[in-house]
């Protein structure tokens, strides 16, 4: 878009990427014009979006809750919400994920002070009574322009990621209609004009891109990228229902800790009506995904801030729960993600960097000190202390993870590495990648970089004997064979062994020139 100027269409080399629609590419291509440049391999200005997205996921997690369920259980999910590992591997990522679950924080957040404010004054309940705990501050029936603003939100997150949002807002509605038997709470929100309001945010984009696509883009994001996924394991992502399930102790690592033993008693907490609507939120949303056959991590994120909220206010609460034989089997269970994290602080640069770090070993005791304060904690039925601890295991894990020992992961970061071989043996024309098409290799190496099979890589250097070939091994017999069709003696300038974590699979990819006299 940046390059190009063509801010309508999705493109990928020349081609069309129907796979989000463009709010996130927009919101990105504006961090990059105002703080970089296109022709910049800085990754920051591309990554701000969702961080910032995030922040603002874990600030509004904390307005709304305070409304719901009072100040410091809200104040304590909010942490929980921005410690978990999903969110915060979000925040590092140049996605739509963490720029989508602002929007479902947003929208859900409005949606829950239009029915609880609705619903208490329909039971005539005194000021924050019904509404979760009884610190919970009075509810005010929420006027035009917070509805104004939930259509907008809506219209928004069309832009970025397509009906996800609104198809949570409407499970949601769908599950309070069924458990009251009623949804007169929804006329102040005025669905028929809110509509309007969320087609007009949407509908240009979608006119244009379909004009200029001869209507292709939308056709292809249906079939091409929905359908897939709703159908069938697309990309190779497939997995069970229950897998989400199964995952929890991981993907909301650390507040698991709490949080599963919280989630056994939330549905009995149904008849309070900030619980009511928090299971409206989480419970369908995670469902549906469940279902859904393709599987990725990052899909049930959605539903956490509910989840979060609802699992601080029984921290608070202390129930009974958290003192089970059960419960302190699973808190002693949870240390191991801990203990296995800290593990791969120590085992990952031997397996994937550059070999064995001294730094590595204090800081993996570091994560284990903080991992076991909490455990022990929780254990000891001290759960606020407990809760409150769970960021300092937060503090102690990701600047490890994330600032020391990922970025030095270079056999993770094939297209850096190959990018950092042509470099150094420099290409005096563009380069051609063979077998391997990344977006990140072209990222580094520019857009003029040509992705093709080994027969036409081999041609590209026929016609550019002064260019490189970046040839994955998958395609070395088909790029050796018409190299020698054509008589090039070719030199090899180097190879980079690694691991694809995009395909999940082993890779290894060879940096090729034609020799000179």
């Amino acid at each position: 878009m940046l390059e190009t100027g063509d801010y309508i269409r999705i493109q990928f080399q020349g081609e069309m990427r129907a796979k989000k629609p463009a709010g996130a590419y927009w919101l990105q291509a504006g961090s990059v014009g105002l703080l970089s440049h296109p022709a910049s391999t800085q990754t920051w200005p591309y990554r701000l979006p969702s961080a910032l997205a995030a922040w603002a996921a874990v600030l509004m997690t904390f307005a709304f809750g305070r409304a719901l369920i009072g100040e410091r259980p809200a104040l304590i999910g909010a942490m929980l919400l921005a410690a978990c590992t999903m969110l915060v591997s979000e925040a590092h990522l140049a996605k739509t994920d963490a720029i989508l679950l602002a929007l479902v924080v947003a929208a859900q957040g409005l949606l829950a002070r239009f029915y609880v404010a609705a619903r208490a004054k329909d039971a005539a309940a005194p000021s924050g009574g019904g509404c979760g705990t009884s610190s919970a501050s009075p509810i005010k029936m929420p006027g035009t322009w917070e509805a104004l603003a939930f259509w907008l939100v809506q219209g928004a997150a069309i832009l970025v990621k397509g009906p996800v949002v609104p198809v949570i807002s409407l499970l949601t509605i769908a599950a309070l209609g069924i458990a009251d038997r009623q949804v007169r709470w929804l006329v102040p929100m005025r669905p028929v004009l809110g509509t309007i309001v969320a087609a007009a945010i949407a509908a240009p984009w979608f006119a244009a891109v379909s004009q200029a696509t001869g209507g292709a883009f939308v056709g292809e994001a249906v079939k091409g990228d929905l359908l897939p996924k709703l159908l069938g394991a697309h990309e190779s992502h497939g997995g069970y229902p229950g897998q989400y399930l199964a995952l929890s102790v991981v993907l909301l690592w650390p507040g698991s800790l709490l949080l599963l033993p919280a989630a056994t008693k939330m549905w009995g907490q149904r008849h309070r009506l900030a619980f009511r609507v928090l299971l409206a939120w989480a419970v369908p949303t995670w469902i549906m995904f469940e279902l859904i056959p393709t599987k990725l991590p990052h899909y049930v994120l959605p539903a956490f801030p509910a989840l979060a909220l609802m699992g601080a206010a029984l921290v608070i609460e202390g129930l009974e729960a958290f003192h089970t034989k059960w419960a302190r089997a699973w808190y002693g269970l949870w240390c191991l993600v801990g203990l296995t994290l800290a593990g791969l602080v120590v085992a990952l640069p031997i397996v994937l960097g550059g070999g064995f770090v001294w730094l590595s070993v204090p800081a993996a005791l570091g994560i284990v000190l903080a991992t076991l304060l909490p455990a022990t904690l929780a254990w000891r039925g001290r759960l606020p202390e407990a809760a409150l601890a769970l960021g300092l295991t937060a503090l102690a894990t990701y600047p490890v993870l994330f600032q020391g020992v990922l970025p030095s992961l270079d056999r993770m970061f094939l297209s850096r590495g190959a990018a950092q071989m042509v470099k150094l043996v420099g290409s005096d024309g563009p380069v051609v990648s063979a077998g391997f098409s990344e977006p990140s290799l072209v990222f580094w190496l520019g857009t003029e970089t040509k992705l093709a099979d080994g027969s036409a890589a081999a041609a590209h250097l026929a016609a550019n004997r002064r260019a490189l070939a970046v040839v994955e091994d998958k395609q070395q017999a088909g790029f050796l064979g018409r190299a020698a069709e054509l008589g090039l003696v070719l030199e090899e300038f180097g190879r980079i062994d690694g691991f694809n974590y995009s395909r999940g699979k082993r890779a290894a990819l060879t940096v090729y020139g034609v020799k000179s006299p």
